[in-house]
């Protein structure tokens, strides 16, 4: 027992003394430091440097993978944890308006954005999985020998490529299968995700392509007035405000949940959704506060709720103040007559004041949402 002990003893100065020999050598020569450093993180490796690149590996994939879900799955545009994509419209967008004309948004900055969301995200679970990997380089036959190649192992498992001629052992196993896993989850998510966009927009483009027909370039309220009763179909306003809180519904559902969207330009038309919500929204104060036509006034209550409702909370999402658009006496005067003119019957007491009141609060709301984009808003008079 005590020759046993004194064996142990003697075993353990020598290891002292051939770190202090390691040590002293570091002291006068570069190259025995660099073994130095070697030793020291060889030595104390499984103790601290094992566990904090496994820890901090998990986090990091957690973390990412709570965000593609939040941000993909879950509505809504304030659950995310990292919001990569909130993160790269705010960071990118000057560039952008840089780069297209009249200050606007190009119509590839929403694409890019959704692209570059997924890269991100797959780049740090890389190098989450890398990490964890190089906790456990030692579970690989080969043994993985460095934090790049560590890194290079868990990204082809991500991506499916395959381990080569690494092959995983013990715990290593589910890090590589949890890695694959992700890999196939996020690329879904994305396939999906995409599929969902478009839809969402060819959804919200199919009334703004409707209004153009009706209602001009951009299109205006007393435009689309004036085209009805040229055509003598009056009649189909209360339908028009009808269809109009149906697509207020799908846009408020799908932008507020995806903030994204807000950006995809509407192609073939150089005024977007903010234009069409404009022209709308009048329609609804003109019926309200200028017209004597009683019938009309609960649809366009109803539209002017939601309508209001959709241009606030898009405008609240990206952050944006309301733009002054007080219209004029003399405009009202001037809509008033284009409205005799068209043969509408005008009230004899008119609300001129409220009318101007609720045209500035609203239009506002939207105007500031154009000007955002980049893309034209619905005039008063156009």
């Amino acid at each position: 027992m005590n020759f046993s002990a004194g064996l142990t003893t003697v075993d353990r100065r020598e290891d002292n003394a051939r770190v202090g020999i390691r040590v002293s050598i570091a002291i006068g020569d570069d190259r025995a430091s660099s073994a130095t450093t070697c030793f020291v993180l060889d030595r104390y490796r499984p103790m601290i440097i094992e566990p904090v690149f496994f820890t901090a590996g998990a986090a990091l994939v957690l973390i990412t993978l709570r965000d593609v879900f939040d941000t993909v799955v879950v509505p809504g545009q304030g659950r995310a944890t990292l919001k990569i994509a909130r993160r790269i419209v705010f960071a990118t967008l000057p560039l952008w308006r840089r780069r297209a004309s009249a200050g606007g948004v190009s119509t590839t900055f929403a694409p890019f954005t959704l692209v570059s969301s997924f890269v991100i995200w797959m780049l740090l679970l890389t190098l989450g999985f890398g990490a964890m990997t190089y906790a456990l380089a030692d579970a690989f036959r080969p043994a993985v020998p460095s934090l790049p190649q560590a890194i290079y192992v868990a990204g082809s498992a991500l991506v499916t490529i395959g381990l080569s001629e690494i092959d995983a052992m013990g715990a290593a196993r589910w890090v590589i299968m949890s890695a694959g896993f992700c890999g196939v989850a996020v690329m879904t998510l994305a396939v999906t995700y995409l599929l969902g966009v478009q839809n969402s927009i060819a959804e919200r483009d199919a009334g703004i392509f409707k209004l153009k027909t009706s209602a001009g370039e951009p299109p205006s309220a007393i435009g689309l007035l004036e085209r009805y009763a040229k055509l003598d179909a009056r009649g189909d306003i209360p339908r028009i405000l009808r269809d109009g809180r149906d697509w207020c519904a799908k846009v408020l559902q799908s932008h507020a949940s995806h903030p994204t969207l807000i950006y995809f330009r509407s192609s073939g038309t150089q005024s977007g959704w903010p234009a069409a919500l404009g022209a709308m929204l009048d329609l609804t104060l003109v019926i309200e506060f200028l017209l004597d036509v009683p019938e009309w006034r609960g649809p366009a209550a109803l539209f002017r709720q939601e309508g209001t409702q959709l241009a606030e909370t898009l405008g609240a999402v990206i952050g944006l103040t309301p733009l002054d658009r007080t219209p004029s006496h003399e405009e009202i005067q001037t809509l008033i007559s284009r409205l005799r003119n068209a043969g509408y019957r005008v009230r004899k007491h008119a609300q001129l004041a409220d009318f101007a009141k609720e045209r500035s609060r609203l239009a506002g709301c939207v105007a500031a949402a154009a000007a955002h984009l980049g893309a034209r808003e619905a005039p008063l008079l156009p």
